[in-house]
């Protein structure tokens, strides 16, 4: 009997991670088949037995880099424009779903997400008084970072007593002042950015609302998101297990050998970094880092070890069908992904509501 109980011990584990590793495995294919239907759908469309030699043409026009290399065809030209704002897609909704999942892991409420402590809102702070003094491209990237990582520092100097172990040893399970001061921080740059759009010029405001919206029709493929997001999935990863004990037991975590103040802190900072990171990409993109997470964690369930690169993955995959959606509906015209972020996650979340409160 003794054996026979050791021996199912020992095959629970393994059985779990290859159910783990079937999920991601999966969850990866999808991604790619996401990405691969966002080069086909456009306005123009671009067939899939054109895919591979557009290319391997657009490779070699990027390599040759040569003015007497000639133009690329209408299909590499396209498949450059469509795979790279489907990477840029895929790495804004990665990021914003692995946000939001920190979120609710710090917060202990269900209802947290990226934009809930008011780092969104210093990063349209910074980037609407960007676009209203300057044009460049650049300074707007910087000045919606630079806005973001502003504001989480002032989180940090306000609220730090919920980032640290105290209570004789024992951990407090509901970070209220980090919440409340967040909550605070976020009114406050609401009232900056209505400000900044009463002061903007016509010529100018037009810009500023689809920024605030979320669009990604600007965007630009760039490497910093892509290593932020690996490097705050790696962090997550290492401290999974951790989560998992401060989500079931956050009053006693500290005497169970759990390191509360660090693990919050990391959590907090890692969370607020990708925050800034996706809105300075792609503006206010709403709803993928609160549903994305339900919905990986009503399907996968609550181990973090499994929820945190599964929801990376469905948030990116997410977010490519979105904009592709926006930019194909009344092609054309594009719609701010936004939008049909919001149309989608209201319904989806009003559903997961209801199926958790008959349960």
């Amino acid at each position: 009997m003794t054996g026979t109980v050791r021996s199912a011990l020992a095959i629970a584990p393994t059985r779990e991670r290859r159910r783990a590793c079937t999920v991601l495995a999966g969850l990866t294919l999808a991604a790619l088949a996401c990405i691969l239907f966002a080069c086909v759908v456009g306005s123009v469309a671009l067939p899939f037995s054109e895919q591979f030699s557009a290319l391997a043409e657009a490779m070699q026009h990027a390599v040759a880099n040569d003015a007497h290399a000639g133009s690329p065809s209408l299909a590499a030209t396209l498949l450059e424009l469509r795979l790279g704002r489907a990477l840029t897609a895929f790495v804004t909704g990665g990021t914003l779903a692995l946000a939001g999942v920190m979120m609710q892991a710090l917060l202990r409420n269900p209802l947290a997400d990226p934009y809930v402590l008011g780092v969104s809102g210093g990063a349209a702070v910074g980037a609407l008084t960007a676009m209203l003094l300057f044009s460049a491209t650049w300074v707007l990237d910087i000045a919606a970072f630079g806005g973001a990582i502003a504001v989480a520092l002032l989180l940090f100097v306000l609220a730090h007593r919920d980032l640290r172990d105290v209570r004789g040893g024992m951990a407090d399970g509901n970070p209220s002042l980090l919440l409340l001061t967040g909550v605070i921080v976020a009114s406050g740059c609401s009232a900056l950015v209505s400000l900044i759009l009463s002061l903007a010029p016509d010529s100018r405001l037009r810009g500023m609302v689809f920024w605030m919206i979320g669009d990604l029709s600007g965007a630009q493929a760039r490497w910093l998101p892509w290593l932020i997001l690996s490097g705050a999935l790696i962090f997550a990863m290492r401290v999974a297990r951790a989560i998992n004990v401060m989500a079931l037991h956050a009053e006693t975590a500290l005497t169970l050998g759990i390191r509360v103040g660090a693990l919050r802190r990391g959590l907090f900072f890692c969370a607020a970094l990708l925050t800034a990171s996706a809105v300075s990409s792609a503006g206010s993109i709403g709803f993928v880092g609160l549903i994305v997470p339900h919905a990986c964690r009503f399907a996968l369930g609550p181990d973090h070890r499994l929820l945190l690169p599964a929801a990376t993955l469905v948030g990116g995959s997410f977010l490519v069908l979105a904009d592709t959606l926006a930019r194909s509906l009344a092609a054309p015209q594009q719609f701010p992904v936004g939008v049909i972020t919001a149309l989608i996650g209201v319904p989806l979340f009003l559903l997961q509501l209801h199926h958790i409160h008959k349960k």
